[in-house]
């Protein structure tokens, strides 16, 4: 039985479309998802056309998920809350999904190095509230440039730390995120740790600004991530 495809939620804006050229490059079945079918079926074509070789389809967001056992949901903050209302009846018990958003500034006309505060304590954990009971919710990615990502020249060469509060289901996001070459996951502990880490999204936009460039996050003296 081949593995299930990858649906990535917010598909088309740049962390998600690049997840998805990279794990397509990888040999990994991928959906993209958007609000709206057409879209999504043409950031797939787009996707297609730089990933040949790639098994990559575009569907509406609610016809997405449903498709894989791990949903990627690559949204920015101030979408969040709405498209995982409009997931609450398609997502079901025993998925997992991985939750990239990070509560910037920016999706209040504020500035991309200053962080929101949430009340839940990070937009994961307001992730894991939102979806239906049996989801689980893991954070990731939060550290990894979407241009980066796009730009398959780039050779990526960092550390993605993975937050949640199950072992398992972050061993199998993970399992799925070192398939792209130059990517390391890293198990960063549990879902309240996510709080931390969306806050170095904000720290490295700053850092690239400054010294234009595309900084990522590699651990010293970590040999091999424990599970």
């Amino acid at each position: 039985m081949s593995p299930s495809p990858v649906p990535i939620v917010g598909g088309t804006g740049a962390l998600g479309f690049g997840l998805a050229l990279r794990l397509a490059r990888a040999g990994v079945s991928v959906i993209i998802g958007s609000r709206g079918a057409d879209r999504a079926r043409e950031a797939a074509s787009k996707a297609r056309e730089r990933v040949p070789e790639g098994e990559i389809e575009g569907l509406e967001n609610a016809a997405a998920a449903p498709r894989g056992e791990v949903v990627f949901l690559t949204v920015p903050f101030r979408a969040q809350s709405e498209n995982l209302t409009n997931l609450r009846e398609v997502l079901r018990p025993g998925q997992i999904l991985v939750d990239a958003t990070v509560p910037l500034a920016a999706a209040i006309s504020g500035r991309a190095t200053r962080l929101l505060g949430v009340p839940q304590g990070s937009a994961a954990e307001q992730a894991q509230e939102m979806v239906p009971d049996g989801v689980t919710v893991i954070s990731a990615l939060h550290t990894v440039a979407g241009h980066a990502l796009t730009d398959l020249d780039h050779e990526l060469d960092e550390d993605v730390l993975i937050c949640g509060d199950s072992r398992d289901p972050k061993r199998a996001v993970a399992d799925i995120i070192e398939k792209i070459p130059g990517l390391r996951p890293v198990n960063a502990g549990a879902l309240e740790t996510a709080r931390l880490v969306e806050g170095l999204t904000p720290l490295l936009i700053s850092i690239n600004a400054r010294n234009k460039v595309t900084a990522g996050i590699t651990l010293s003296g970590l040999d091999e991530p424990r599970w």
